[in-house]
């Protein structure tokens, strides 16, 4: 993910549209569903970010997008018998461009209510647990251990992590900086004590900097859904094959096989670094 923190941009953006959501919807009904017009032109048009790695990557040089999202939307694609058409967006855009047919996915969505009003969800692809990048020395066991004014958490404003935190963690000292990166440097620099972060974005951090500190799995494991994203309509086709899709895929494995091999080819996080207790 990548920050968090830029999806909630998405929902301020989808937040200033509800005004016409009624209207959009209306109108989305008066078009070709997207269902129909993947069977008719055989191509998938999904979103994807760049400079999102492990979620997404793209090669400046080549041009050639990887990640695991992208491995995830070839896979889907191919399911359809589907060219995938990769449309380059933002976490921010990613709702606008469903809203307005830009492309038929977006993978890497968790739900929010204000989402919900705008565009329409998939099951959970997996499950992404927020743990703490924790400075050496710090290393509480439950979340009810951060829950003390002495202890100073750093997030990444408006993001998800920021969320769980201000949830379960009320009574702390919570440090809220502009971007992810901001809140890691606060615990290097002894700021604070720990960040909270999605265990894909914390063991990256961790890989790339492995003297900011350790990994805390704080009980009981707090979690957030990664899903996919659709532009509303009342054909509801896409997103039941998308589900079944989703579960045939979990069943077989593939989730987590696909997630560990672009953390180790693109964050070079080796599987035996993720925490046993973990599950995608």
């Amino acid at each position: 993910m990548t920050n968090r923190r830029h999806f909630l941009a998405s929902v301020a953006a989808a937040g200033a549209a509800t005004t016409w959501t009624a209207q959009a919807f209306a109108q989305a009904d008066t078009t070709e569903s997207a269902w129909a017009r993947i069977e008719r032109t055989k191509v998938l048009r999904m979103g994807a970010v760049t400079g999102a790695a492990p979620y997404y990557h793209k090669d400046l040089a080549s041009g050639e997008w990887q990640g695991f999202m992208i491995d995830f939307g070839k896979s889907l694609a191919a399911s359809l018998n589907a060219k995938l058409d990769i449309h380059e967006t933002t976490w921010g855009n990613s709702v606008l461009d469903l809203q307005s047919n830009k492309i038929d996915v977006f993978f890497g969505l968790n739900p929010t209510p204000a989402r919900a009003l705008v565009v329409d969800f998939s099951d959970p692809l997996f499950n992404n647990a927020f743990v703490l990048v924790a400075r050496k020395g710090f290393d509480p066991k439950t979340w009810e251990e951060l829950n003390k004014p002495e202890v100073k958490i750093a997030v990444d404003i408006g993001s998800s992590h920021d969320q769980v935190v201000t949830k379960t963690c009320p009574n702390a000292q919570i440090i809220r900086l502009e971007k992810a990166q901001d809140a890691t440097l606060a615990v290097q620099t002894g700021r604070a004590d720990c960040q909270v972060l999605a265990v894909v974005l914390a063991l990256t951090v961790m890989s790339k900097n492995p003297s900011v500190g350790h990994i805390v799995l704080p009980t009981p494991t707090q979690a957030t859904t990664t899903n996919l994203g659709f532009r509303k309509e009342s054909d509801h086709r896409w997103v039941e094959y998308v589900n079944k899709w989703i579960a045939q895929t979990r069943a077989s494995g593939k989730v987590k096989q696909v997630v560990l091999a672009n953390m180790q080819t693109l964050s070079g996080v080796k599987p035996d670094q993720v925490p046993a207790e973990i599950s995608f």
